[in-house]
């Protein structure tokens, strides 16, 4: 997606080691490991074969490539590695790193997040597409879980603190609230006469 011109750039970093700007000052990359990603190819990749039987089809992404960068820019890398799509341990860790944030969020509240195996497992199966990959997770918890979160907190049980269990029922998520505050005891009524 990047300017042709950033791809010269590149070149002087891949051959000398260092950059210079229009004041002359210079930026060292000679001890820079540099990683790049790209969609190029992407579809072509993604899209099954014509014919019997599945064959892999990593050429067709490899003939975009060449067209997309130069002969001498992609004479200066030294491997292509065509990515796979995420399995489910991958997700779920994915769905760990997000609620891990949450929670740390949730800290400063004084609210406690438990989310079950179920729910984990729920999430990674609804928050990932093999178009988009692990994208969409984000925007499900988001819907899921803290549009929710944020109702309670504001106005609801998790004003003064407490906790939400994530669980999951009929192929649903399910929160469940507790707050930290203890209803106070009834006072016993008043007879009148």
């Amino acid at each position: 997606k990047a300017h042709p011109d950033l791809f010269n750039v590149l070149l002087q970093v891949m051959d000398h080691a260092t950059l210079t700007d229009n004041n002359g000052r210079k930026a060292d990359f000679r001890n820079v490991i540099l990683i790049m990603t790209t969609n190029a190819g992407a579809f072509q990749m993604e899209s099954g074969s014509i014919g019997f039987g599945s064959q892999p089809t990593t050429g067709d992404g490899k003939k975009v490539i060449e067209k997309t960068f130069t002969p001498e820019f992609r004479n200066r890398l030294d491997a292509w590695i065509p990515f796979t799509h995420l399995e489910t341990e991958t997700i779920e860790l994915v769905v760990d790193k997000l609620i891990a944030e949450l929670e740390e969020q949730l800290t400063d509240k004084r609210v406690v997040l438990n989310l079950s195996q179920g729910a984990r497992s729920w999430l990674a199966t609804h928050g990932y597409d093999r178009k988009f990959g692990a994208r969409p997770l984000g925007r499900l918890i988001d819907r899921k879980i803290r549009q929710k979160l944020a109702d309670e907190l504001l106005f609801g049980r998790l004003r003064e603190g407490g906790s939400v269990n994530v669980g999951t029922r009929d192929d649903r998520l399910r929160l469940s609230f507790r707050s930290r505050v203890k209803a106070a005891p009834k006072s016993p009524a008043k007879e009148e006469g």
